[in-house]
C-alpha cells in the first residue's frame, strides 16, 4: 500500500459514459477529490453501489468531486467492458465518471489491490484516506452507511484532520492481465 501523504498520480483515462478522455487535473476538487477502484462484476461492489451514488450526490454539491476508475481486464472479464461499464453507470445513475484503465497503469500507480478500493485526496492532490466504505460486507448483515468515508469527507470539509486509524477496503482482487 502506499503510505498515506502521498501525492494522487495523474491519469488521462476515457469516460464510457461521455467517450471523452479525462485528466485527474480536469478532475481535482480544490476541497477533496475521492477516487474509487471498482467495476461491474465484483459482488462487493455491488453490495455497495446504491451507497456510493448516495455519497456521491451528497457530497459532489459540498465541492467533492468523485472519480470512478475499472482497471480489470476485459478480455477475461468481459462484464467489464467499456460497452457493459457504460451501461452500468447510465443504469445505476453515477454522478462520477467511470473511467477504463485498459493498461491497468493507473491502478498499479495507485497501488490499488481490490475492488471496490478507495482514496481521498486533499484539495492538495496528498491521499489523506485509504481504506474501506464501512464495516459492511455481503452477507454479513451490516447495514452499508458508507460511515467510515462520510467521517473523513466531513473532517476534510470542517477543516478537521482525518483520523490515522483506518481500515483497508475488502473485495475481488484487481483482474490482472
Amino acid at each position: 500500500m502506499n503510505p498515506l501523504g502521498f501525492r494522487a498520480p495523474d491519469f488521462k483515462l476515457l469516460d464510457v459514459v461521455s467517450e471523452k478522455q479525462l485528466s485527474l487535473n480536469k478532475l481535482l476538487s480544490k476541497k477533496a477529490t475521492v477516487i474509487m477502484f471498482i467495476c461491474n462484476h465484483c459482488p462487493f461492489v455491488k453490495h455497495v453501489n446504491a451507497q456510493l451514488v448516495s455519497m456521491a450526490n451528497d457530497y459532489i454539491p459540498k465541492g467533492i468531486s468523485f472519480i470512478a476508475i475499472n482497471s480489470n481486464d476485459v478480455e477475461n472479464y468481459p462484464e467489464d467492458s467499456p460497452e457493459k461499464m457504460k451501461g452500468h453507470a447510465l443504469r445505476l445513475g453515477y454522478p462520477f465518471p467511470y473511467l477504463f484503465d485498459e493498461t491497468q497503469n493507473v491502478a498499479k500507480a495507485y497501488d490499488a489491490a481490490c475492488t471496490p478500493d478507495f482514496y481521498i485526496f486533499d484539495g492538495n492532490g496528498i491521499c489523506v484516506y485509504r481504506g474501506q466504505l464501512d464495516d459492511s460486507r455481503p452477507g454479513n448483515g451490516k447495514p452499508v452507511t458508507g460511515a467510515d468515508m462520510r467521517s473523513a469527507l466531513d473532517n476534510i470539509l470542517s477543516g478537521k484532520e482525518v483520523g490515522k486509524d483506518q481500515k483497508p477496503s475488502i473485495g475481488c482482487n484487481i483482474k490482472w492481465k
